[in-house]
């Protein structure tokens, strides 16, 4: 199956500038982006770099800082922007594809690492992770680095190798904690356990040295953290990595709701966030299993230990959250080079070697569905900005008509993308004190109050209301004194 090296270069190309136009583009959308990219504003604002603030006075234990610390660096170098919060993890997105690439290249060829990488940046889930503010595309890099320097290292045994396996466990800690080793784990040990090439792998790895750079990087910060908020070690190590694994309806989350899904749905968001490939890896798997020489073909192919350790990686993320039922779709990410890895692996061995145009067509229309899909999103927040679950536009309205020393009010919610395009400023007022906002004869002051809500305004206060704009979840009003 060839693909050739201007059309890779041209391809990734595409894919790149489909994602930084809807990363500039598609405004911070409730609820998860914007919540870290204001937790990120407030380190800037603050200039503290050892605790994340989940708002004024309230310390978020729920993460490590590293992805806080990227993007924070990106609003100080870029200013406060969807851009430059979203940078960070466009280029951790950019670093892990640029490790497979060169990973695929070293065990199979260059033509298993273009469409590895090539399947790799048009999944779903990348593509949606390469351009949002998340946490999960630095714990992917380093669970990444950490799989491919393990298995690359005893063939290639240069220091980039043989101390990322550690590095990227660092990578990992900062970014997710302690779940790295599980994942890593999960694939490590079985793979040693099955296959006899164990001692070169074990032997190659500088495992003194390697352990001391890693803890080096990494336990300084979680001693400094616990220090500054006592607390968060015990919140973190036992309630985000054991309770919200083991109990759905976690009531200890200090910062949002448990994520509840059936058991083994995670089999169907593993499929979901490597769409379209997924897929088409399942098509190509059924058309191998339907024929007998095939089949014996495959087996060879799979007898590779290799390909073995690509496969239990495939699977890590899924097997081990099949267990929870709290649960998100992001958490397959790290999963997923492996299993573009392994569908460019066996597309090699039975596609067509030569220019088969139905085929090329067919695989050119799945890698372009995705960034299309990229495009699409962003030309829509451009034109219809009211469809988005986001309140940039209404605070951009607020800010527009609002003096200074006026305020902005939201009533009985006060969503992040809110907190975040306010600088904070935005205030929360329940429903009933509206009538009793002190105001002045003359003054006024600016609310948004969700639509659901509007039914039960006051009579007295619904005179004294003026509509100024509404989003998809609010309507923005003029409260005249």
């Amino acid at each position: 199956m060839q693909l050739k090296a201007n059309w890779f270069f041209w391809g990734l190309a595409g894919i790149v500038i489909a994602r930084l136009f809807s990363m500039a583009a598609v405004p911070l959308m409730d609820p998860s982006e914007p919540r870290y990219a204001e937790i990120a504003r407030l380190m800037v604002q603050t200039g503290d770099w050892i605790t994340p603030w989940f708002e004024p006075g309230v310390p978020f234990w729920g993460k490590p800082p590293l992805s806080f610390w990227s993007q924070a660096l990106g609003m100080r170098i870029l200013g406060e922007s969807e851009f430059a919060v979203r940078l960070p993890s466009f280029l951790a997105m950019a670093a892990l594809a640029a490790l497979l690439y060169r990973a695929a290249t070293l065990l199979f060829s260059r033509e298993t690492a273009r469409w590895a990488t090539l399947m790799l940046s048009t999944m779903l889930l990348p593509q949606v992770a390469a351009g949002a503010v998340l946490t999960d595309p630095f714990f992917a890099l380093g669970v990444t680095y950490s799989m491919l320097a393990f298995i690359v290292a005893p063939t290639t045994p240069t220091k980039f190798w043989r101390y990322g396996f550690f590095i990227g466990l660092a990578i990992g800690l900062l970014s997710k904690g302690p779940l790295t080793f599980v994942l890593v784990g999960l694939v490590v040990i079985p793979w040693l356990a099955i296959y006899r090439e164990r001692t070169v792998h074990l032997t190659v790895l500088p495992w003194f040295t390697g352990t001391l750079v890693m803890l080096v990087l990494t336990v300084p910060w979680y001693l400094c953290a616990e220090i500054k908020t006592p607390g968060f070690l015990q919140y973190f190590l036992v309630g985000e990595h054991f309770l919200r694994f083991v109990d759905a309806g976690w009531q200890g989350d200090l910062y949002g709701t448990a994520h509840k899904s059936a058991l083994g749905s995670i089999w169907w968001q593993w499929l979901l966030a490597s769409l379209p490939w997924g897929i088409m890896g399942g098509l190509l798997a059924v058309w191998i299993g339907a024929s007998a020489s095939r089949r014996s073909k495959a087996f060879e192919v799979h007898k590779s230990p290799v390909v073995g350790y690509l496969a239990l990686w495939a699977i890590a993320a899924p097997v081990f959250f099949t267990f929870s039922e709290n649960i998100l779709w992001t958490y397959v990410l790290p999963s997923l080079p492996a299993l573009a890895l392994l569908i460019s692996i066996y597309a090699q061995a039975f596609l067509p070697a030569g220019n088969a145009p139905p085929l090329s067509r067919i695989l050119i229309g799945a890698a372009g569905l995705v960034p299309i899909v990229a495009i699409s999103l962003g030309v829509i927040s451009l034109m219809a900005p009211t469809t988005l679950m986001t309140e940039k536009e209404l605070v951009a309205v607020a800010r527009s008509q609002m003096s200074d020393g006026k305020k902005l009010y939201f009533v009985d919610s006060r969503p992040f993308s809110a907190r975040f395009y306010s600088d904070g400023k935005a205030e929360l007022i329940a429903l009933g004190e509206l009538e009793n906002l002190a105001l002045q004869k003359g003054e006024s002051a600016i609310v948004a109050i969700p639509k659901k809500k509007e039914s039960s305004i006051a009579g007295s206060v619904r005179a004294r209301l003026v509509e100024m704009y509404k989003s998809r979840r609010y309507t923005l009003y003029r409260l005249n004194g």
